[in-house]
């Protein structure tokens, strides 16, 4: 009697799921490696690949605590974290923040997983920048949801129209997130369009989810500006974490506090911290570093005021691409990247293959910018967190590459 092998095919859910920046590009860095290049990886904001340290202050809470992280803690995290958040939010002028509404995770990766899961049935629909981070869109197609990209325009410095997103929303939206300031772009969204989008929220019954992972890393004049704060009514989601401004990507903290109608949405908490049981806990020890990490002196402002390690890298940035006629950018005003785009090539330019081919060709390693569900093909994003000389060393490789591409 012969043997049957079943071969197992991906899951249906998986079909439309793309998270580029670690997909074959990076795979086949991680294979020039093995054969002993140097690849210089520009494609996650990861700020201890690039010698970002974090403060001393957050490992000492880290290390005091120790003994008390054998256990798991409640499913929502530990009292002094979440309290935290709540100091944080109210300062901000977020005022019906209780520890009740606060959610610590593995990450604000866990946590956009989690929220959507609770709140999303089959067909419902999720308004999400484009271009985005693409783990939204992922989690949304992963939860039974359906995607709808709202577009946020080049010639627009990256910031959406009240007009364009209204435009996306039908009988089945749901939830509208956003990003502030912008992963992949750097914008920083003014207070009036957020306003606004408080307004459309409420008008259409909309939840929003409010992506601040990157809220103080700001540069010159830009001003952050809580989406909670604007909101009139309705429920607001604000996510936030540890890994970008506090440079601790690998300690895996994330948190979602939630604000505004509440009390109209416990069912829908509840849900949320069914899931958290369900985890039991996220990392302990880790949690422990966010009282120290939101109390005090803010220590990201030393890196991107001019002089500066994350400024003056911006800099290098924008002073490289206006030097080179083939390139432009709007000059980030707040995160850790930069969304370049190749001028006048139209749909004949193809970014998966100009960044294979830098890759194959320069050892550097960029995303995309289909990466981010970005309709055109004429752009790539890149960290700007290497130093200077790191940096003039990928524009002279995107010169060779353009020679023989344009």
């Amino acid at each position: 009697m012969s043997e049957q092998h079943h071969v197992f095919s991906e899951s249906e859910r998986l079909l439309g799921v793309r998270y580029e920046i670690r997909g074959p590009l990076a795979r086949r860095a991680y294979e020039l490696e093995a054969e002993g290049a140097d690849v210089l990886k520009l494609n996650i904001g990861n700020p201890g690949l690039f010698g970002f340290k974090t403060p001393e202050s957050m490992r000492q809470a880290i290390v005091k605590n120790l003994s008390h992280s054998e256990a798991y803690c409640h499913q929502q995290g530990i009292f002094s974290a979440r309290e935290a958040v709540v100091m944080q939010q109210q300062l901000r002028g977020i005022k019906d923040v209780t520890i009740d509404e606060v959610f610590m995770g593995n990450g604000v990766s866990e946590l956009i997983d989690m929220t959507l899961r609770a709140l999303l049935n089959n067909g419902d629909e999720v308004l999400i920048p484009s271009p985005d981070y693409p783990l939204w869109t992922a989690a949304v197609l992963l939860n039974g949801g359906k995607a709808v990209h709202y577009p946020c325009r080049f010639e627009n410095a990256f910031v959406p129209t009240l007009e364009d997103i209204e435009k996306c929303i039908t009988a089945k939206t749901k939830a509208l997130v956003l990003i502030n300031p912008n992963n992949p772009t750097g914008a920083v969204y003014p207070k009036s369009l957020l306003a606004g989008i408080g307004k459309l929220a409420l008008k259409h019954g909309v939840t929003v989810f409010s992506d601040e992972i990157y809220d103080n890393i700001l540069y010159d004049d830009a001003t952050f500006v809580p989406m909670a704060t604007e909101m009139r009514g309705g429920l607001c989601a604000t996510f936030g974490g540890l890994s970008k401004v506090y440079r601790a990507c690998g300690y895996r903290v994330g948190w979602v506090s939630f604000s505004g109608a509440t009390a109209s949405h416990k069912k829908y908490l509840q849900g949320v911290e069914l899931l958290a049981s369900l985890r039991l806990c996220s990392n302990v020890p880790g949690q422990w570093a966010v009282q120290t990490a939101l109390g005090g002196v803010q220590s990201i402002v030393d890196l991107t005021r001019p002089g500066g390690r994350l400024y003056e890298s911006r800099k290098t940035v924008i002073d490289e691409v206006e030097k080179r006629e083939h390139l432009e950018v709007v000059s980030p005003k707040g995160a850790m990247y930069a969304f370049i785009r190749v001028k006048g090539v139209g749909s004949s330019f193809e970014d998966d293959k100009f960044a294979m081919k830098l890759l194959e060709e320069e050892h550097v390693l960029v995303a995309p910018g289909k990466s981010f569900h970005y309709p055109d093909s004429d752009s790539f994003r890149i960290t700007i967190l290497p130093q200077a000389t790191k940096l003039k060393r990928l524009f002279r490789s995107i010169d060779k590459v353009l020679e023989h591409v344009l």
